[in-house]
Formats: structure tokens, C-alpha cells, sequence
């Protein structure tokens, strides 16, 4: 018996606790996947081919019910918050033994895989799940090891995922009866209570967050990132509705990855194998990309059909609007692998500013950099989410808050050391409102925007006057191709002046207000990059 596509001994993952299991399928391939999902009764195929399920109770990730295990090893390097919320040692071994004996006797399957595209970075990762299709999700966003390379396997992480196991929070100090719990010592990731795959995922994110920057010198980043033909790389930051997904599909240029990246001395690298992208309104025509992915081998999460036929409905969300599609990279025909890149020389925050405050480009700083990094604004409006009926301010640091193990400032000031290491330009876009708040004024043109970032990728905007912006002291150019000049100050766009600089200075105290949370640790070049309100805003 071998670990390629069969039942194998379960002494190979009796390590682990599991060795009572009933059966442990090792790195089954795509097909086997699906057909044992099929046949449990636990997904169907689409007319394109992808397969299609339902994660059950939840269909988004459950941060409150995300642990890190306090320990030596973390109880001082852990940025205790509330985003990282302490378990302890012994209630970790305990609960891991109960979802252990929980798996005993049931069939389990096995997948070998890693994190970071850079050989010099690699995490080997086995991913154990209950259900078949757990581990086609693994496959899809982890890289996958060649043949020679799972012949001698080391694995360094183990994820083990019991959907099915239901903990009592009386009994396992869990907050309620799902969990996703990272150790640090033991180097396991344990999910249980929830078939949401994201926790997967994004357990080991959080992950290399802590162990790249702590022990590696590497900045992790919640980021798309693309490289040019020239290879020039370029990074792209933003919140969900900011334009992330669609300002980075560049037909001109390769595709490193979609969310997840490193920056080491190098050079840029993917920490994942795949993608997975949100689905809901999807057509052709508007991402042809992601569309073009949801084939055989993706897999579907908590969509609906047309009537009476398995043709998926994107634009129905009775389930959830988180409605999601996980794929390999390589059906992405622009994907360049390895999925590496040089150092950037240009990165995007994006923000949706539904203020109309904010220049639809402008330059930043290192010190504006940091101080914009660890704010991560953006702003949402109503339709985006329910009860939302006017913008609503929000702030996430890093662009990625409820993934940071360590403080905002620690990535800030390691974005700042590249920064001026490699004379990197930093560039902070507005794809909200121009000419008034929403309701009142008109969204971006995504046509302006791409010419913005096109511009600022060819160096032209390396050649033009910059005018500063008031109260945010923001570096606007005064032209760009393709852009009606007058747009380019977000002051020139408002009828009512007075108004625009009482909002201004609103949103001005809104950032000072949020960084106050993080101000004893920021440093003083971060701290004098911030917003200027006025006394009476």
C-alpha cells in the first residue's frame, strides 16, 4: 500500500491519534474526490462541470470562535486582542483527543500539500478531513507536491477538520460548539463544529502571519499581486467591494495569486496553489476569469439553481451572499507558475471612500504608507450588507485585522523597512464617490481607475505636478491620461466647498479616532503621517 489514491495503512497516521480510523484514503485525485462526494450524498455536479454542495450551518468564517493556544511559545509573541483570543494548553489536549476518538472508526482522507511558492519558504501541510470534499478543497488552494515529492513527504502542520464533531463549550472551553484553534508548539490546526472551508484556509494564514515576520524577515499580505511583461510586480490591497479582484485581472499581465502573498528579499512569492473567489452575481462578462474557472475539479459553496435544472443562479443568495468557488490557480489562463515575482515596484491600497473625500489616486509617503496600512479604510454602503442603509465607516488593520497573531504595527514597520529599502512607490486609490458623498455623488468609473493604475504602472505619473490635499496632506497628480483633470482633487468635484471640507475633516477625525488603538506602539514617523482634522470637526 502506498499514499497514491488508495486506502493505506492506518499506522501511517497513528501519530496523530488516528489510528483506529476506519479507513485513510491518501491524496486521492480530483475524480475520487467528487465521486465519494456524490456518493455520500454530500454534493452534486453542475452543468459545468464543478461540484456543488452546501457547507451546512455556517457559510462564513466564525472569528470569535477562532483560538490561538497560550503557551510559552506564544503567551509573549501573541497580539492578545479581540481577534486572538487565548485556549489553553491543556483544554487543547483534551478537546484534540475527543475529536480524535470522535473520527475512530470513521473513514478519513489525507492530503499532502504545502503553503509558499518559494522553495525557500515551503510549509509542508497534511490536511486530514472527515469529508471527501474538505480535502478537494485543500487540493484546489494549497500547492500540490509532485509525485517524487510525496514519496518522501515530511509533513511540519497537520490540519486535522471534524465538521461533524460538535464540541460542548461546558466540557472543551470552546465559545460555542465550532472552533478553529491554532497551536503553535504542537503545530496543528484544529477545526471542528463547521464545514465552512475558509477556516482551512485561513487557519494557515494565520499562521504564516506569525511565523514569517517573527522568524523569517518575510511580510505576509492579504493581497493580489501581478507581474508585468517586463517583470515589474505590482500588489493590490483592499477590503471586501474595493475592486481588489477585478483592478489586479489584468489581460496584459500574469497573475501571481489572487490573496494571500509573501515579500521576502527577494521577491514576491503566493503562499497558496488556488483561488477562492467570491461568486455571487457572477457573469461572463463582467469576471470571464473566474467564470471561465468554475469547471470540473472547482468546487461550489451554498449556491441555488434555475428551476428544475442544475444550471447555478449566481444571482441568488437565499443562502448566503458569501457564496464562494474554490479552483486551482492554473484555471486561471493568465496564471503565471511558479506564482513568484520580483520585489514590487508599485503598490495599490484600494478603498471604497463612499465619503467622496479621498483623491481618486494620490501618492503616498512611507510614514502615509504605514500609518494607511495599519488603518485599512474603507467604507460600505447599503446594498453591500444587511441593515446597512448609509456608508458606514470601517477599519481593518492590514487590510486583514482577524488574521494578524502579531501587532498591526509589527507588519507596518516591516512594510516601511521594504519600502525604503527598495524605493517602492505606494499609491492609495479611490474606487468610491467623486463630486459628494453617496446619494449624492457618482461612483468612480472603473475606466478612470484602470487608466489611473495603468498610468501609475508605466511610470507616467513619475512626470506630472502633484498638488497636496488638505487635512489628509495626500499627494494628488494634477493630470493623467485618459482622466478628466478635474476629478483628480475630490475637493474640485463638490458644488458646496464647505461641505466637502465639514466631511473632510469628519472622516479625518473618524482615522485618528480608529488609531488610537495602536498609537502607544506606533512609531513617531507613522504617527506624523496622520490626518490633520480641524479642532471644531
Amino acid at each position: 500500500m502506498n499514499q497514491f489514491g488508495i486506502k493505506a495503512e492506518n499506522a501511517n497516521i497513528a501519530d496523530l491519534g488516528l489510528g483506529n480510523v476506519a479507513a485513510a484514503y491518501w491524496n486521492l485525485n480530483v475524480a475520487e474526490l467528487v465521486e465519494e462526494t456524490i456518493v455520500n450524498g454530500q454534493g452534486m455536479l453542475t452543468d459545468s462541470g464543478a461540484l456543488a454542495l452546501d457547507t451546512g450551518e455556517f457559510t462564513g468564517r466564525s472569528p470569535k470562535d477562532k483560538f490561538i493556544v497560550l503557551d510559552e511559545k506564544t503567551k509573549d509573541s501573541i497580539w492578545w486582542s479581540d481577534v486572538n483570543f487565548r485556549f489553553e494548553s491543556y483544554k487543547f489536549d483534551t478537546l484534540y483527543n475527543r475529536v480524535t476518538a470522535y473520527l475512530s472508526g470513521k473513514e478519513v482522507y489525507v492530503r499532502d500539500s504545502y503553503a509558499c511558492a518559494d522553495p525557500k519558504y515551503r510549509l509542508n501541510i497534511r490536511v486530514v478531513t472527515e469529508y471527501p470534499w474538505s480535502n478537494l478543497f485543500a487540493n484546489n488552494l494549497f500547492l500540490r507536491p509532485t509525485t517524487e515529492e510525496i514519496m518522501n513527504f515530511e509533513p511540519e502542520w497537520t490540519i486535522i477538520c471534524a465538521p461533524g464533531f460538535m464540541a460542548v463549550p461546558e466540557i472543551d472551553g470552546t465559545r460555542q460548539h465550532n472552533f478553529a484553534i491554532l497551536n503553535m508548539t504542537r503545530k496543528v490546526i484544529l477545526i471542528g463544529g463547521t464545514g465552512y472551508t475558509g477556516e482551512i484556509k485561513k487557519g494557515i494564514f494565520s499562521l504564516l502571519n506569525y511565523i514569517l515576520p517573527h522568524e523569517k524577515g518575510v511580510l505576509p499580505m492579504h493581497c493580489s499581486a501581478n507581474i508585468g511583461k517586463d517583470g515589474d510586480t505590482a500588489i493590490f490591497f483592499g477590503l471586501s467591494g474595493t475592486g481588489k479582484t477585478t483592478l489586479s485581472a489584468d489581460e496584459n499581465r500574469g497573475l501571481i495569486g489572487d490573496d494571500e502573498h509573501g515579500w521576502s528579499e527577494t521577491g514576491v512569492f503566493n503562499f497558496e496553489g488556488g483561488c477562492y473567489a467570491k461568486c455571487v452575481d457572477l457573469t461572463k462578462e463582467k469576471e470571464p476569469e473566474i467564470f471561465g474557472a468554475v469547471k470540473f475539479g472547482a468546487l461550489l459553496e451554498n449556491v441555488e439553481y434555475f428551476e428544475n435544472t442544475c444550471t447555478v443562479d449566481f444571482a441568488n443568495i437565499s443562502k448566503t451572499e458569501n457564496t464562494r468557488v474554490s479552483y486551482p490557480i492554473n484555471f486561471i489562463k493568465n496564471a503565471v507558475e511558479p506564482s513568484v515575482g520580483n520585489i514590487p515596484k508599485n503598490i495599490f491600497f484600494l478603498t471604497c471612500d463612499a465619503y467622496g473625500v479621498l483623491p481618486p489616486i494620490s501618492k503616498l509617503t512611507t510614514g502615509q504608507a504605514m500609518y494607511h496600512f495599519i488603518s485599512g479604510y474603507t467604507a460600505k454602503v447599503a446594498g453591500t450588507e444587511m441593515g446597512i442603509t448609509e456608508p458606514t465607516l470601517t477599519f481593518s488593520a492590514c487590510f486583514g485585522k482577524v488574521f494578524l497573531p502579531l501587532h498591526p504595527t509589527k507588519y507596518a514597520e516591516l512594510l516601511g523597512k521594504k519600502l525604503k529599502e527598495n524605493k517602492v512607490n505606494v499609491w492609495l486609490v479611490n474606487t468610491g464617490w467623486s463630486g459628494g458623498a453617496f446619494g449624492v455623488g457618482k461612483r468612480m468609473k472603473l475606466s478612470y481607475t484602470r487608466a489611473m493604475i495603468t498610468a501609475a504602472l508605466n511610470g507616467k505619473l513619475d512626470k506630472v505636478k502633484y498638488d497636496t490635499l488638505p487635512v489628509f496632506g495626500l499627494q494628488m497628480p494634477a493630470e493623467c491620461a485618459d482622466v478628466p483633470a478635474e476629478i483628480l482633487n475630490p475637493r474640485n468635484t463638490w458644488k458646496d466647498k464647505d461641505a466637502y471640507d465639514s466631511t473632510a475633516n469628519k472622516l479625518a477625525a473618524s482615522f485618528i479616532k480608529n488609531f488610537e488603538q495602536y498609537a502607544s506602539a506606533a512609531n513617531e514617523e507613522i504617527m506624523a503621517a496622520a490626518p490633520k482634522a480641524a479642532v471644531n470637526a
